[in-house]
């Protein structure tokens, strides 16, 4: 059989386009806590010390967010400081905003989708990665494996930035990694033989952990490991590379694997059609799995401005084989009213942007199972959840996802 390999990345939350991507979704929380229903559509940039924030927050209150607050919080809590320029108190926020009431009658209306949308969902049969495609997981995994080291080694005098890409091989039902870049910042007084060992230690650790969860994975170290490859990173961040929102679709989504309909997540409320069609499209792809309909299933989600609920336009399973749509249709609720009702105040989306939309079995829209309830206003119940691999204890993090009150439901349906 001939061995296929494919690539994935990820990035740290100090990567100028994730710290777009967290001040971004930072704001649509801020929104969520003063109106269930708030509308949030709104694009972040970064270059040097500058930040840029376009777009509308309409919500009770909009007025009182303090949007420059956001931004410096952001940028502190991923490690810029008064070494690692720009620090906060270093920021120009320049905000053109409408922050305004919802209008009359808005927050019924957004029931009813404001945009066009095509997004594609998928799931494979790996519990251990979160039936997620296993490169784009190992490349999360090891991201924040090095995140942090930073500080948990201060002597490796390492910055906020860096990056993990990874080659993932399969081949005769084993797999294996065959490649393997980090790009850490680190001081030009830092010892870069120390920081090559301590990145081979924490990436042996990581693969023997992956072996536990990908079933045939050898958690051998690749031969081609480059740190730093193209030379010493000692400047980065948005000093040297400009940011903007929605440039990490591939990373946000499912690696490149997987085709994705090309809306951002980051930066929209949940009854956006890109969001909440984004949530919608991976539900159904993960019923497929779990149901043992099929080993992995791609299923693509279109919305027509003013539609109440996602159109199923495709159902794949295994083998580019068609499912039926209509009794998936029928088993999960795909209105965009659900998913921003059920979903809107429920996470930490700061920790969303950095660390994946779906990589976390956690997460609320994440949980699969049969309750008792179609969406409504209330949040999603705690169910059991499918932990992706490892847990995430196992190492070090600044991660938080926090449990939720279980709600009791009356009307089956599957969520």
């Amino acid at each position: 059989m001939t061995a296929r390999v494919y690539p994935a990345e990820y990035v740290f939350p100090a990567h100028p386009d994730k710290l777009c991507d967290t001040i971004a979704d930072a704001l649509v929380e801020e929104a969520a806590r003063r109106e269930q229903r708030a509308q949030v559509g709104v694009e972040v940039a970064v270059n040097c010390n500058n930040v840029y924030v376009t777009g509308r927050i309409a919500c009770r209150e909009a007025e009182s967010i303090d949007v420059a607050g956001v931004a410096r919080k952001v940028f502190a809590s991923v490690g810029y400081d008064d070494e690692w320029y720009p620090g906060p108190n270093q920021l120009k926020v320049h905000a053109d905003l409408r922050l305004e009431p919802l209008a009359d009658g808005e927050a019924e209306f957004r029931r009813m989708s404001d945009d066009q949308s095509i997004v594609s969902g998928y799931a494979v049969d790996l519990p251990g990665t979160n039936y997620l495609p296993p490169e784009h997981w190992l490349a999360w995994r090891i991201s924040r494996r090095l995140a942090v080291l930073r500080s948990a080694l201060p002597e490796l005098r390492l910055g906020p930035d860096g990056k993990v890409i990874v080659l993932y091989e399969e081949m005769d039902g084993e797999s294996r990694l065959v490649g393997l870049s980090t790009s850490l910042q680190q001081q030009i007084s830092g010892d870069c033989i120390d920081l090559r060992r301590t990145v081979l230690d924490a990436v042996k650790s990581e693969l023997e952990h992956a072996a536990q969860a990908i079933p045939g994975f050898r958690p051998c170290v690749p031969e081609d490991l480059n740190v730093n490859g193209a030379g010493n990173f000692a400047e980065g961040g948005p000093v040297v590379d400009n940011g903007l929102s929605g440039k990490k679709l591939v990373v946000d989504a499912y690696g490149p694997r997987v085709p994705i309909g090309g809306g951002a997540l980051s930066g929209k409320d949940f009854y956006k059609a890109d969001r909440a069609g984004a949530i919608l499209a991976r539900r159904l792809a993960k019923a497929v799995v779990l149901t043992g309909t099929a080993r992995e299933s791609t299923a693509t989600v279109a919305f027509f401005p003013g539609d109440e609920r996602a159109r199923v336009t495709r159902l794949i399973g295994d083998s580019v084989s068609a499912i039926e749509t209509t009794p998936w249709e029928k088993l999960l609720d795909l209105s965009l009213a659900g998913v921003g009702d059920r979903y809107g105040c429920l996470e930490d989306l700061t920790e969303v942007a950095r660390w994946g939309h779906f990589l976390n079995g956690d997460l609320g829209w994440e949980r699969m199972g049969f309750d008792n309830s179609t969406a409504s206003t209330t949040p999603h119940p705690n169910l059991s959840p499918a932990r992706s691999g490892p847990p995430i204890s196992s190492y070090p993090s600044n991660a938080t996802f926090s449990p939720h009150d279980n709600n009791e439901r009356k009307d089956p349906t599957y969520v």
